[in-house]
């Protein structure tokens, strides 16, 4: 099985992978045409890679197009599994929405940047003030109902498989779960088997094979709140050698079934 790979960090425990510079796809088209597999290739290279040289790219084609923007995702959840997000309006970024958004969204509520991470683009509306800053700094309005949590739950599959999983505790402000807002880890209390089937049944039939998923629970029960397509490695010991062994274990054994040979002729029927 050969493999290049745009990400040399993220696939730095994979073996017989050749790194390839993002800036070096097109100078590198042979290598990457002899390839089994293209490994995190940058968004805006995937279109090339999948519709021009129809390579198999990791993580899937649905990994990025529904994990680029939050609209998208939240869209995509809306179809799979409407009764686990929270209340969610997405609205045109215009006087007219903004106005009707602020009146259906009882205070506090969460307002987002479509396309952040790392709890950057997320902001806690409270009052009028608050409201202005972030559609002065949003393209679309996407809010959602503020859920009643002091922790959430990242929930990170690949493959179709659980991976790991852990408790994310509020940071310091009193509102960001993010690790890289201050938040903290707890992974003493168990993971709800609620949520963990939730994330791999959407997984699945979303077809994202590389995720850390964001879950909320509400008196046991489980909110989708987003996935990282690229998710930090940094919550549990050992969590970056675990997800290369799931990843190298899954690309073998979908390229094992991609050369498993099918008869596509028919049986003859049966005299009876």
């Amino acid at each position: 099985m050969k493999c290049v790979s745009f990400d040399a960090f993220r696939t730095l425990h994979l073996p017989d992978v050749h790194y390839i510079k993002p800036e070096h796809l097109f100078r590198e088209r042979e290598r990457i045409e002899s390839a089994d597999w293209v490994l995190f290739p940058e968004y805006w290279q995937v279109n090339a890679l999948v519709f021009g040289l129809n390579k198999k790219i990791f993580p899937s084609l649905s990994s990025y197009l529904i994990g680029h923007d939050k609209v998208e995702m939240t869209r995509a959840f809306q179809m799979v599994a409407a009764g686990n997000i929270p209340w969610t309006l997405i609205e045109p970024n215009d006087p007219q929405h903004a106005e009707r958004v602020w009146d259906q969204m009882p205070l506090p509520f969460v307002a987002k940047i479509p396309k952040s991470s790392m709890g950057q683009g997320v902001f806690l509306i409270e009052n009028r003030a608050d409201w202005n800053a972030y559609l002065a700094k949003t393209p679309v309005i996407y809010v959602q109902e503020q859920l009643p949590i002091d922790r959430d739950l990242r929930i990170i599959v690949v493959g179709g498989k659980l991976v790991a999983g852990f408790w994310r505790c509020q940071g310091h402000d009193g509102f960001h779960n993010n690790l890289s807002q201050g938040g903290t880890v707890d992974i003493e209390t168990p993971l709800p088997q609620a949520a963990v089937d939730l994330v791999l049944r959407v997984a699945q039939q979303l077809e994202i094979d590389h995720a850390g998923f964001d879950v909320a629970m509400v008196d046991g029960y489980p909110y989708l709140l987003e996935f990282n397509r690229l998710f930090g490695n940094t919550g549990l010991q050992g969590l970056s050698q675990q997800v290369s062994q799931a990843i190298e274990h899954y690309l073998r054994e979908q390229s094992e079934r991609d050369d498993d040979p099918i008869d596509p002729t028919p049986p003859l029927p049966v005299a009876v």
